[in-house]
């Protein structure tokens, strides 16, 4: 896979992550398979940021981080790094590759509009109106690519 590294997900680390955030919102463990818990834990940061509170920081990264490495497989390349700090960054998009240095195509944006973006609860074009998404470069529009579900 061109332009993120293969990683294999931790699964026990998951479920740990999942599990504290589901107690903290006063729910049960997670009792889904394995392979469904990334999406699961986007799910649940998602339903913790819509109860205005903070997510836990491990399941938030390890939600960002799923969901970048699935837009990475989605647009496999190296012309576009996406960064969401404090968590993860990617490079996607076919098209010239890039070495050294700063990227010519940057997208970044906070972790809440990315898992937004990622999963279609907001769209391209009203987040960058909202200025939610600092995009620079001729081919730092992710639309085509999104939502990734």
């Amino acid at each position: 896979m061109e332009g993120v590294a293969a990683r294999k997900v931790d699964v026990e680390k998951v479920r740990t992550a999942l599990d504290a955030q589901l107690a903290d919102l006063g729910e049960h463990p997670y009792d889904g398979p394995a392979q469904g818990a990334p999406d699961a834990a986007v799910e649940v940061v998602l339903r913790v940021y819509d109860k205005g509170l903070r997510p836990q920081r491990d399941l938030a990264r390890l939600a960002v981080r799923h969901l970048l490495e699935r837009l990475a497989e989605r647009a496999p390349g190296r012309t576009v790094e996406v960064r969401v700090p404090p968590y993860a960054a990617v490079q996607c998009v076919a098209g010239p590759r890039h070495t050294r240095g700063t990227p010519p195509n940057v997208v970044e944006t906070d972790p809440l509009t990315w898992l937004e973006l990622a999963t279609g609860r907001a769209g391209w074009d009203e987040a960058m109106e909202a200025g939610k998404i600092s995009a620079s470069g001729a081919r730092a529009d992710l639309s085509e690519h999104l939502p990734l579900r």
